[in-house]
């Protein structure tokens, strides 16, 4: 029987000033001895000063977007490569905020995870479904079909997804350890490698120490990708205790 190490994930999304470093020092005083993955993914004004905060701790630095490209005249982007420079060890891909807000498609998502993939880095891939898709009971259907798309060839502990219904990202609602396990145990079954079981699929949608508990139990829920309680330490490190 694989065992899949947990896996918690903070997601700033644009969050954060030079003085929020100090998150660092604060989440560590609250941890208590963890048996979990940890990584934090701040801003990318961020990320050079929290790799040097983290590069003597267990917690991983990851970045929240990277080009597809290796470098060049693209403005304002930012290659997986310079991320690994900056001691990134993962990438968030496919988020629905950059799928919606920027016009991502699965195409382009997933030559951003292969780019991931070509550094060294490990993409955190987003995929899930709206409301609309959910009512109408194509949920599963609609996030499958998404992974087939943006997926890039690679084995199971090279990568990471993130189911992340649309509908409970920043809105206080969270899918029930019920709808969440039946998506991930989907997402295993349709992966198509015979590796499906050193997968690692983290839930992500107002995940908060008042219903990670239940979520976190579930056998196929590998772990979180948390947003806003993210933000707070404290907080961040219950989400983690809760999981060790």
């Amino acid at each position: 029987m694989t065992i899949r190490r947990p896996l918690i994930a903070g997601n700033w999304k644009m969050n954060g000033r030079v003085a929020d470093t100090a998150w660092v020092e604060r989440f560590q005083d609250a941890l208590a001895a963890s048996e979990v993955d940890v990584l934090v993914c701040p801003p990318a004004t961020l990320l050079h000063a929290f790799g040097e905060l983290l590069a003597s701790r267990a917690i991983a630095l990851g970045a929240q977007d990277c080009s597809p490209e290796p470098d060049g005249a693209y403005t304002g982007d930012i290659s997986a490569g310079m991320l690994k420079d900056l001691g990134c060890s993962h990438v968030i891909v496919g988020h629905s905020e950059r799928r919606s807000g920027h016009g991502e498609s699965d195409a382009l998502v997933r030559s951003k995870a292969e780019a991931a993939l070509r550094e060294g880095l490990t993409p955190i891939l987003c995929i899930g479904e709206n409301l609309k898709e959910r009512e109408e009971g194509r949920a599963v259907e609609t996030v499958l079909a998404q992974l087939a798309a943006s997926l890039p060839e690679a084995r199971a502990e090279k990568i990471v997804i993130a189911y992340e219904p649309v509908w409970a990202i920043g809105t206080g609602r969270s899918a029930g350890p019920d709808e969440a396990q039946e998506m991930h145990a989907a997402i295993r079954a349709a992966w198509p490698g015979a590796d499906a079981q050193a997968l690692r699929i983290l839930y992500g949608g107002s995940v908060k120490p008042d219903n990670a508990g239940e979520l976190l139990a579930c056998p196929d829920v590998d772990g979180a990708l948390v947003g806003g309680a993210s933000l707070d330490p404290r907080v961040f490190a219950r989400l983690v205790n809760l999981s060790s």
